[in-house]
């Protein structure tokens, strides 16, 4: 009855079958596992958020290049603020308020300048009567301390990558953006002061790229059902195969065939098929 396993077709589907799930199973466990990593590195990343807030600060140098390890850490620098090319990183949110960040190059020792974020404000940049408001940097040699971070990207929470930005602005704080905007390298690199002056706000330290419970992880959950719900689905369309042909064969062996099927329709349906005709003289 079962002997239709036996023919191409059937080792074709039974090939598909057993190599089909166990690779559905396998591509949604590693998703899975791709999201407990991200959980397990929000966890880690949260930890060292709070230690680093209670370490002392290192010298930057002895923290670069960022990684997901240092990032978060606190650092200190000194040098010379450059207040000709302080900049505004517009629509920054902060506590679910829009507003900018105050941004200036720090004329460091060392062969590149670093960037510093002084503080947060609220308002507009492109108000006159909000960036009124943002303090004079500092004057002469300072020392400033705050939470390292690795350089923006466009695709980073809350940056606004598109261009048209006016002069005085900047969408993504990174190297590569502000290499065109001073005369001297800059560091890949950027850190948000732990103190700020005036009435501007700290910026508390992002998490690291690639890290934390972040659209991915979602995505990698998502992905995760996706890969299992495949595999039931190639297993059902066998079942379901299987149980048709399994019918068909029962059939054929009982001598029933489509074409001898009792009270089986013409072709063009139930109104083709043989009519009986009543008796003589009914009425």
């Amino acid at each position: 009855m079962y002997r239709f396993l036996l023919t191409p077709r059937w080792w074709a589907i039974n090939v598909f079958t057993v190599v089909a799930i166990p690779f559905c199973l396998f591509m949604g466990s590693w998703q899975l596992g791709r999201f407990e990593t991200r959980v397990d590195s929000h966890r880690e990343q949260q930890t060292q958020a709070d230690d680093a807030r209670e370490a002392a600060a290192e010298p930057l140098r002895d923290l670069l290049p960022v990684t997901t390890e240092t990032s978060g850490r606190r650092a200190t620098a000194s040098g010379r603020y450059d207040t000709e090319h302080q900049l505004l990183v517009p629509e920054r949110t902060l506590d679910d308020r829009q507003g900018f960040y105050v941004l200036t190059l720090l004329r460091t020792d060392e062969d590149k300048a670093l960037p510093v974020v002084r503080g947060w404000l609220p308002g507009d940049a492109d108000s006159r009567a909000d960036t009124a408001k943002v303090p004079a940097p500092p004057a002469g040699h300072v020392t400033v301390t705050g939470a390292l971070q690795s350089s923006e990207s466009p695709g980073s929470k809350g940056v606004r990558s598109g261009g048209g930005l006016p002069a005085g602005q900047l969408g993504v704080i990174s190297a590569a953006s502000l290499v065109n905007l001073v005369p001297y390298g800059v560091q890949d690199a950027w850190i948000t002061a732990t103190e700020a002056d005036g009435a501007m706000t700290p910026v508390p330290p992002a998490a690291a790229p690639n890290s934390g419970l972040d659209l991915k992880a979602f995505q990698n959950l998502g992905y995760t059902g996706e890969w299992f719900v495949f595999a039931g689905f190639v297993l059902f369309m066998w079942a379901r195969l299987f149980r048709r042909e399994a019918e068909a064969a029962r059939d054929l062996a009982l001598g029933i065939t489509p074409e001898t099927a009792p009270d089986a329709p013409g072709p063009d349906g139930p109104d083709d098929a043989p009519q009986k005709r009543s008796p003589a003289g009914a009425a």
